[in-house]
């Protein structure tokens, strides 16, 4: 894996090879370190706001940070990754509006979304995605990371994020999208036969039954019974009764429609139900944020498919890379 070095403008310098270290992470903490000898720092020369990328890939973001230390004859830079600098912005409703609602193609949303707040070199893909969203209401004041991942996810599609470099004499350019998300799990099942480790939970202590208080007051208020179906889904009929109906109270007293009190309803019966957890390490496969992988525990007999909600990832001063992948919902 090949990293470049581009100045503040977005103009390529040359490949970073002179490191002792770069450890990326995506999807949780969305920051980086690279890790140089101090004689090696003084000789690059590098500079805050300086750029480091993997062409083709979401890999890299802006040098932000600067930590020495003689105790090591060491210099740190980090920053923020471009997924990192998304989840800096805020996705706020319109003024007299509750929500921001949406309607169009995914990739002209974001675009819209995106405008010209994280400068020149970051946009939208101008590409049709083929996923349509018709009044989409974000979460209110959620972050942009948040907002697109969750908006995109809603019909089955994930975020992008590639560097491209540029023509000679152009600068780079940082082009987020929508496409599929790939179940890889119909293809690849792993387990200890895989020589990974497992840790896996299976808990049916959930609530079933969740009674959504939303507008109004006393008769006029609105309410919204929900219950977990029994495939995990989520509606409004009743599957669970007797010693497995739990039932629990959700107050959204700013739903002032029965839509909006389902939509945030649902996603809070999600996180109350019972559930099944897996965390495993994964090496095996070359997949990205919110792709699904599948496993199975050979002593438990449990089996899972869930998407990847991070990745980590690990360059050695030989070249040497090693990924980590979180699934979500990880023990």
């Amino acid at each position: 894996m090949d990293f470049v070095v581009a100045c503040t403008s977005g103009m390529e310098i040359g490949f970073l090879t002179e490191f002792e270290s770069i450890d990326i992470d995506i999807g949780d903490t969305n920051d980086f370190e690279i890790v140089f000898a101090d004689i090696t720092y003084q000789l690059l020369n590098y500079r805050m706001g300086y750029l480091f990328f993997a062409p083709g890939t979401e890999l890299g973001g802006i040098l932000e940070r600067l930590d020495t230390s003689t105790k090591s004859s060491t210099c740190t830079y980090k920053g923020w990754t471009w997924r990192g600098l998304l989840a800096q912005k805020v996705i706020e409703p319109p003024s007299g509006s509750a929500y921001r609602t949406v309607s169009g193609d995914a990739n002209n949303i974001i675009n819209t979304l995106i405008g010209s707040s994280l400068g020149p070199l970051v946009m939208a893909s101008t590409e049709i995605s083929g996923f349509t969203l018709t009044n989409y209401a974000f979460d209110r004041y959620c972050t942009l990371l948040d907002g697109l991942t969750k908006m995109l996810l809603s019909v089955g599609a994930r975020l992008k994020i590639e560097v491209r470099e540029g023509a000679a004499g152009s600068a780079i350019s940082v082009v987020i999208s929508a496409v599929p998300i790939i179940d890889y799990s119909s293809e690849i099942e792993l387990s200890q036969d895989n020589k990974l480790d497992f840790s896996t939970q299976d808990s049916r202590m959930g609530t079933t039954h969740l009674i959504c208080l939303g507008k109004g007051e006393l008769t006029e208020r609105t309410v919204v019974h929900l219950y977990v179906q029994a495939d995990g889904s989520i509606g409004t009929t009743q599957y669970y009764t007797g010693l497995a109906d739990r039932v629990a109270i959700y107050d959204y007293s700013s739903a002032d429609n029965a839509a909006v009190l389902i939509q945030k309803g649902s996603e809070k019966l999600s996180a109350l139900c019972s559930y099944k957890k897996m965390s495993m390490a994964i090496n095996s496969i070359d997949a990205e944020i919110g792709d699904i992988v599948g496993g199975r525990d050979r002593i438990t007999g449990m089996s899972m498919a869930q998407p990847i909600t991070g990745k980590i990832i690990k360059v050695d001063d030989t070249g040497a890379v090693d990924i980590q992948y979180k699934l979500e919902g990880s023990i």
